[in-house]
């Protein structure tokens, strides 16, 4: 196991502490702390502002830790909850005109965090029940109607589950899962070329940033509304399995997601599509890095593609 990456807590639950964002660092206050979470105030704000004069509803949500939502089953691991990142920026943003664009999931997942597990035990994401918490907080907020048919599915075989956090561990940790189908109604109408690419390679597990996707439902129940996300793994792309995907319940709730895998906006796309509600999602570690002012997806996805060594499509 990489060591001061991943403390071992109680139970069987893993917990992210190190990597790439020195996630436990960032539950500390101090004065560098607090001139990031101004710039991140001014980032919100600019957002939410830019939407409304667009016409366009801006809502920003913040998927929690599971350090800051499981803290009771640490094993001892000092963990300052209230300085986490979310609480600080939901504290900042009180009072600006960004106030009603946060969405706040820490105080509803601690709330139902002993019902059932919302995070896997071996994984840094959410279970499908964290993720319902989210769509629903979503809904209310949009003054949409959850469906409630999808908190649940058609049960598919069961297996082991071995996560991000538990593949640290030699041997590696897992966990019992069973994943259930749970697409309804919502197709998926466009992919971009990475996208379709990866899947010809069978290579698509391997695809995060830059990947695009809309999905489409034309049932008559649909909420008529067109939604943009901006997210990252919580949020995902590939629906169809139970695995706590916000793309892919919401998409079954709404007439049209798209959904960019950036923490930037592309404002030209938002433009074009005119959408009414952007949504930014980000896991709480993420915030540890202001995302960037610009953002083209084209860009953005000959980058991958290049970091990934796939070479460009043939012309048509």
């Amino acid at each position: 196991m990489n060591a001061g990456m991943v403390h071992e807590g109680r139970d069987g639950w893993l917990f992210l502490i190190g990597g790439n964002n020195d996630v436990l660092t960032q539950y500390r206050r101090s004065w560098r702390t607090w001139l990031h979470d101004w710039r991140w105030r001014r980032v919100v704000v600019a957002r939410a502002d830019r939407c409304r004069r667009l016409g366009i509803r801006y809502l920003h949500l913040v998927v929690p830790e599971k350090l800051t939502v499981y803290d009771n089953l640490t094993d001892g691991l000092a963990v300052d909850v209230s300085a986490s990142p979310a609480h600080r920026l939901r504290r900042w943003l009180r009072g600006s005109g960004a106030a009603g664009a946060y969405i706040d999931l820490v105080a509803p997942m601690r709330a139902r965090r002993d019902e059932q597990d919302l995070y896997f035990r071996t994984d840094t994401h959410w279970t499908h029940e964290g993720c319902f918490i989210a769509y629903e907080a979503i809904c209310r907020r949009l003054g949409a109607v959850p469906r409630e048919d999808l908190r649940s599915g058609r049960a598919l075989p069961a297996w082991r589950l071995s996560g991000d956090l538990g593949q640290k561990f030699d041997p590696p940790r897992s966990e019992p899962y069973i994943p259930q189908a749970l697409q309804r109604d919502a197709v998926r109408v466009y992919a971009n070329d990475l996208v379709r690419d990866f899947e010809a390679a069978d290579r698509i597990g391997e695809l995060h940033l830059g990947t695009h996707v809309v999905y489409r439902n034309e049932a008559p129940g649909a909420d008529p509304r067109r939604i943009v996300l901006f997210g990252d793994s919580c949020s995902h792309f590939r629906w169809g399995v139970y695995s706590g995907h916000l793309t892919g319940l919401l998409a079954e709730t709404f007439s049209e997601v798209h959904f960019l895998w950036s923490p930037g906006i592309d404002w030209d796309y938002v433009a074009q599509v005119r959408p009414d509600a952007v949504i930014g999602e980000f896991a709480e570690r993420f915030l540890a890095r202001l995302p960037p002012k610009t953002f083209r997806r084209a860009a953005l996805a000959r980058l991958v593609r290049e970091r990934k060594g796939m070479l460009q499509p043939a012309p048509a």
